[in-house]
């Protein structure tokens, strides 16, 4: 049967970049599991770096992470195409873009880590000493980041979702030792604490881009002729900043509104803001295969409208769609089953589980229409419909999310139920104008991107 074939192609891609997704979320989880069992009275003080840097270096990343995606739908179409020429030299192009981000990024490391420290939520001279010599190789890490997705969205455009898996666990293996050896000195390794935990991050990162480089100039070149002299066009550059701007805004609309949300969760108090932060880690669950079904969709869709292909493409959109939503209803099922049990997981306090497993129970199901917004944007992002993801991101988390969640927890004092009220609002309008928009397309009239 048809389904069939399709289902076993949609998983033989999303699985590899589940992985790939899941890999990145444990060695940051470990990270922090890490650092925060460090001796000396210094542990509560290194979570917090930890958690302000994060919260730091993962909203900056989505800003420029639409270059990675551009990348990734692009090469899509063009292979689909047989345009590999084309698709060459794109990546090239986005190459120069991402140097020069790169660029930016290592001196806002260098010039701004302790500023941005003290304007997130550094306290004290000594908080901020420590963290600003973390946070500068967390941004040298995200400058290698930064190309290592680029390059993982051009192989993920080819249709090879195993290599970047591969190179994703290599990295984040060496990461997650190095993070142990170099914080507590084992391994024969120096006991660097905190500063040993940021290293090991722009190693394990450095280490991903090589991989990465070898890849696409060595392993590729036969196939791809990716050692090719490319040359650089205006068109294709304005194309590809434009794109890249659209899709990173976007990214970073929904990254700023949790942020937003979390800030104002944390007005509730330690209890609150600790079940909150088990909830939404709990729902991580969820946004890795999400994630992975939405890249899978990117890929497919992109490559089938190279083929010329739109309605099989809208297929393959619907598929993975099908696909993806039956694997996140066993996972809310469990979840939506074993609250406590999960919450216990986490805490042994009873005010914190308790309240977290409400909250595990309210976001079970959740799941599904976080999922419909990643598979039909995956979809939309592979006929370049990048306009509207953009406008609908900005303005649901603008006009809605934030003024929601506000409402709940200031005005109404719902406290944190009312919160996550607001967040499963958002998130099923979200979903379903995003699965409307891939529905109402015409699908007859889609064509590949081109530079105007």
């Amino acid at each position: 049967m048809k389904w069939t074939e399709n289902w076993r192609m949609i998983l033989w891609l999303a699985i590899p970049s589940i992985i790939s997704f899941a890999s990145q979320t444990l060695s940051g989880t470990l990270n922090l599991m890490i650092v925060g069992r460090l001796e000396g009275g210094v542990a509560g003080q290194a979570i917090a770096i930890v958690g302000v840097s994060n919260v730091i270096i993962y909203n900056v990343w989505a800003i420029f992470s639409g270059i990675g995606h551009t990348v990734n739908y692009l090469v899509a179409q063009n292979i689909g195409a047989g345009e590999t020429k084309k698709a060459i030299e794109r990546t090239y192009i986005a190459l120069y873009v991402t140097a020069l981000v790169a660029l930016f990024v290592l001196a806002a490391g260098w010039l701004f880590a302790d500023e941005l420290l003290r304007i997130v939520g550094g306290k004290s001279a000594e908080e901020l000493a420590d963290g600003a010599s973390y946070l500068r190789l967390r941004f040298y890490a995200m400058s290698c980041g930064i190309f290592s997705f680029l390059f993982h969205g051009f192989m993920r455009g080819t249709g090879d979702t195993r290599t970047p898996m591969v190179l994703s666990l290599l990295m984040n293996t060496v990461m997650m030792t190095l993070t142990y050896g170099l914080a507590y000195g084992r391994f024969g390794l120096p006991e660097l604490g905190l500063y040993g935990a940021g290293l090991a991050f722009f190693i394990g990162e450095l280490i991903g881009l090589v991989g990465c480089l070898f890849v696409f100039f060595v392993r590729l070149h036969p196939r791809y002729a990716t050692r090719s002299r490319a040359k650089f066009r205006w068109n294709e550059a304005r194309l590809i900043l434009r794109e890249s701007g659209k899709l990173g805004v976007q990214e970073f609309s929904i990254s700023f509104s949790m942020l937003v949300f979390t800030f104002f969760v944390a007005y509730l108090g330690a209890t609150a803001l600790a079940a909150n932060e088990v909830a939404l880690s709990v729902m991580s669950l969820g946004f890795m295969p999400a994630f992975g079904f939405g890249s899978t969709a990117t890929i497919l869709v992109g490559q089938y409208i190279g083929k010329g292909k739109p309605l099989v493409a809208r297929r393959m959109g619907t598929d993975v769609a099908v696909l993806g939503t039956i694997f996140l209803t066993l996972v809310g099922v469990l979840e939506f089953a074993f609250p406590v049990t999960i919450a216990h997981w986490y805490s042994n306090e009873p005010e914190v589980y308790e309240l977290a497993a409400r909250l595990i129970m309210m976001s079970a199901f959740l799941q599904l229409f976080d999922g419909l917004l990643n598979y039909y944007a995956g979809g939309l992002r592979g006929i370049g419909d990048t306009t509207f993801l953009l406008r609908v991101s900005f303005a649901l988390g603008v006009f809605l999310f934030i003024p929601s969640t506000y409402l709940a927890i200031f005005v109404f004092h719902w406290g944190s139920v009312g919160a996550w009220l607001s967040l499963y609002f958002y998130l099923v309008v979200f979903g379903l104008l995003v699965m409307r928009r891939f529905y109402r397309t015409d699908w007859l009239s889609v064509r590949m991107k081109s530079a105007e």
